[in-house]
């Protein structure tokens, strides 16, 4: 409720100063020598030039053009208003004055247009707008392309060998018997095999069981069967 009321006494307040301003500006056209119709227009342009400049004011608060425009229509304003009060004959008014009054159109003219035709200032930069996250590209696999073996080609039937004789009978060979293996070093070397499995995967062969133990290469055969 009180925002209305505030916001009717500024309009009616600026009407008040609008209409008094206009009234002065035509009484002093008319003094001028600018009757009829013309004393009517030189308000309107006054006040039309005032609301230009000071719309771009607003929009571009550093166009120094607005601001010069501004304090012309603003100057032109309150001296009509100043010179109406009584400071001012307007039953004879000096030439200095006609000769302002008669190019003011051409002035307010000069004025709009430059106003009108000012290039806009450019918008800033919101810092409300977030950065737009850009997506890269997902990677593509590497495909690896599997090939089908090519076929064999078909070889031609093999022909069938003759049989070979039979091999020759070798003498008999008399081999001497394996000395025995006492236990207590069957379960040492054993130990030995199954650490040297343990280290290198594989089993130990005579030569190194031979080595280790210090023993006769016939004992160590034995061993060696035995631990298999």
């Amino acid at each position: 409720m009180f925002r209305t009321l505030r916001f009717d006494a500024v309009l009616i307040q600026a009407v008040i100063a609008g209409a008094l301003s206009f009234a002065h500006l035509h009484d002093l056209a008319a003094a001028a020598g600018q009757d009829g119709w013309k004393a009517w227009a030189y308000p309107v342009s006054v006040d039309l030039l005032l609301v230009a400049a000071w719309r771009r004011m607003r929009t571009d608060s550093e166009n120094r053009d607005a601001w010069l425009w501004f304090a012309i229509a603003l100057v032109a304003s309150l001296g009509a208003n100043v010179a109406t009060a009584g400071l001012l004959d307007l039953h004879d008014v000096p030439a200095w004055l006609r000769i302002l009054v008669a190019g003011w159109p051409a002035l307010a003219f000069l004025g709009g247009t430059l106003l009108a035709h000012s290039p806009a200032p450019a918008p800033a930069p919101s810092q409300d707008l977030e950065p737009v996250a850009v997506e890269e590209p997902e990677a593509v696999a590497d495909l690896a392309v599997e090939r089908a073996p090519d076929s064999a080609p078909e070889l031609p039937p093999v022909e069938p060998e003759p049989p070979a004789a039979p091999p020759a009978l070798d003498p008999p060979i008399h081999t001497t018997p394996a000395p025995p293996v006492p236990p207590a070093l069957l379960d040492h070397a054993r130990k030995i095999a199954d650490a040297h499995r343990a280290q290198t995967g594989t089993a130990m062969d005579a030569a190194t069981l031979r080595s280790r133990l210090g023993v006769t290469e016939a004992l160590a055969d034995s061993i060696t069967l035995a631990l298999a």
